[in-house]
């Protein structure tokens, strides 16, 4: 598509979310993904040709980037001339409405292709060098749910619950991650409610091929759990209590001390991804009701964050023309 084609768009200015879309449109493996959705979506024998599954793709992807609702992001589509540009969608075209970008999204739900999704692009990365399997570390994070009542339903969902963190209540679902110690991708994401103790969902996380897996003073346990696996070192944080009780004179504690701080900046790349996805990407509240619809968007979430982590190593495999020309196309 041309500048001339939106006829409103004149600026040539590079702003930031010019190139944040123009980065993210060069290191999405949009090829491969269009191949595993395209197997799913309708042909349109009858009535208005639909939408290329790119464009719904782009489009739905945009949606977690910018925290856009369906009706959000049908306005955003028709307001912002850069959005069309992405979605290559041309000024003198139809539009997809908000139905239709729900029935992308409910498409995605109901062959479970987030999960997909995120297997592709981590297929992909591993393919580059950038993924290795070697070490694991888990995490989690609680994301907040509306507690009010005041719904059509008149309950909150029931789905999600309360968690206390600290001396602070919290209602919602929690995000479970196991991430490569080495890179700080994301490799596995479950999704629960909110009262459910990290522990119980640890070895959950886990690919199957680490040798060794870092955690915090939360997963304490979980090498004796009975899904445990048998092959693997688990380095978890000592409770803060006894660590604060450590001898600073003391020989001995001087390495435990220095032992704990190694697993500790290990233990940071697990953090990073949620801030990806919250500082980043906005994601700090569920969008839907139920455990499935909001696991299935954090899989997309955080397939993207790793995209967004390794992009300026995948920028140079495509080269600043084809970058210049996604960003101005």
């Amino acid at each position: 598509m041309q500048q001339a084609d939106l006829g409103l768009n004149l600026s040539t200015k590079r702003t930031r979310k010019r190139e944040f879309l123009a980065q993210m449109s060069a290191v999405v493996p949009w090829a491969d993904l269009v191949s595993l959705i395209a197997a799913y979506a309708p042909e349109g024998k009858r009535g208005r040709p639909p939408f290329e599954v790119e464009t719904m793709l782009r489009i739905h992807f945009m949606q977690q980037w910018f925290t856009l609702s369906d009706p959000a992001m049908e306005e955003a589509l028709h307001d912002v001339p850069l959005f069309r540009e992405f979605a290559r969608l041309g000024w003198d075209q139809r539009l997809p409405d908000e139905s239709t970008i729900l029935r992308f999204r409910h498409l995605l739900e109901k062959h479970k292709l987030a999960e997909q999704i995120l297997a592709t692009v981590n297929d992909m990365l591993v393919a580059r060098g950038l993924l290795l399997k070697a070490g694991t570390v888990v995490d989690a994070t609680l994301i907040s749910a509306p507690s009010s009542t005041k719904n059509q339903s008149g309950e909150r969902d029931p789905q999600m619950h309360q968690s206390k963190k600290g001396n602070q209540w919290y209602f919602g679902m929690k995000a479970h991650i196991g991430v490569d110690a080495e890179s700080g991708l994301v490799h596995t994401v479950r999704g629960t409610a909110g009262n459910v103790n990290d522990v119980v969902e640890a070895n959950s996380l886990l690919h199957g091929q680490e040798s060794v897996v870092f955690a915090d003073a939360g997963y304490q346990g979980a090498d004796k759990r009975p899904d445990a696996k048998d092959d693997v070192t688990w380095n978890i944080a000592m409770r803060p209590g006894k660590r604060r009780a450590l001898d600073v004179e003391d020989e001995a504690d001087q390495c435990i001390e220095q032992a704990e701080r190694l697993k500790a900046s290990v233990r940071a790349k697990g953090e990073h991804p949620f801030r990806v996805i919250k500082r980043q990407f906005g994601h700090v509240k569920v969008r839907y009701r139920g455990l499935v619809k909001n696991t299935a968007q954090l899989k997309t979430l955080f397939a993207l964050s790793n995209l967004w982590q390794v992009r300026k190593k995948l920028l140079p495999l495509y080269g600043p023309v084809r970058l210049k020309s996604m960003a101005m196309a």
